[in-house]
């Protein structure tokens, strides 16, 4: 049985928080509009972006509109990648765990909110594109809590959905899991509070990344018969 840990990015992989908040101030102020707090947008960091707009966005507004701030987030997420103003850091133990897994047998993926764009220049500033063998992103597939990026991830890797757990911040990463019927590992350190996570029905909760090796094997120990 191929095993795949399939990771979501922002929150879970890379601390984004600066970036897409400032990002999405920008887009706002583009047409007009006062932002969102910056803790109503962590709440939606993780979904496609017109989505995650659209939710921000004041009551009865149009998709033109959702569009038109769209456009201007990317703009502005693009620029200030250029000028190094807002980094994403990787979350402390990371590389680590991606060793154990991999030494354990797993092969490596994401599915995330970010453009194929975003996140491959994400990847690419920490050296990392070579650990995953499948990148889903919301541009290309049905974006989260749909299944299609577990859909499609399983179908580049070889996987098998009894050997593959989503390890991601936000109950829109367990509810894609559960819709596409795989387990799923919420972690502490992201968007939404573990309280959150295990409604959505995560499998197991960790606190930190020296955990998520351990229990992403004890998840599939106990799928066995």
């Amino acid at each position: 049985m191929l095993k795949l840990a399939l990771f979501d990015c922002d929150g879970t992989l890379v601390d984004s928080q600066h970036a897409i908040v400032a990002a999405m101030v920008a887009g706002f102020q583009a047409v007009g509009l006062t932002p969102p707090p910056s803790l109503a947008t962590r709440r939606v960091v993780g979904l496609p972006l017109v989505d995650a707009v659209a939710r921000l966005a004041p009551d009865g507004s149009d998709a033109s509109l959702h569009q038109a701030i769209a456009e201007a987030y990317k703009q502005a997420f693009y620029r200030n990648r250029l000028a190094g103003t807002h980094p994403e850091p990787l979350f402390d133990g990371l590389l680590e765990a991606l060793d154990r897994l991999e030494v354990a047998g797993f092969l490596l993926g994401i599915a995330t909110g970010k453009s194929r764009r975003g996140l491959d220049a994400t990847l690419a500033h920490h050296n990392l594109a070579h650990r995953f063998v499948t990148l889903q992103t919301s541009d290309r597939v049905n974006g989260k809590p749909h299944p299609d990026m577990v859909y499609e991830a399983l179908a580049e890797s070889g996987a098998d959905a009894a050997g593959t757990v989503v390890i991601g911040d936000t109950t829109f990463d367990i509810l894609m899991a559960r819709n596409a019927r795989v387990a799923s590992v919420g972690v502490a350190w992201g968007y939404h509070d573990l309280s959150e996570l295990r409604a959505a029905g995560a499998d197991r909760l960790v606190d930190d990344y020296a955990q998520v090796p351990d229990a992403l094997a004890d998840i599939l120990a106990n799928k066995v018969p």
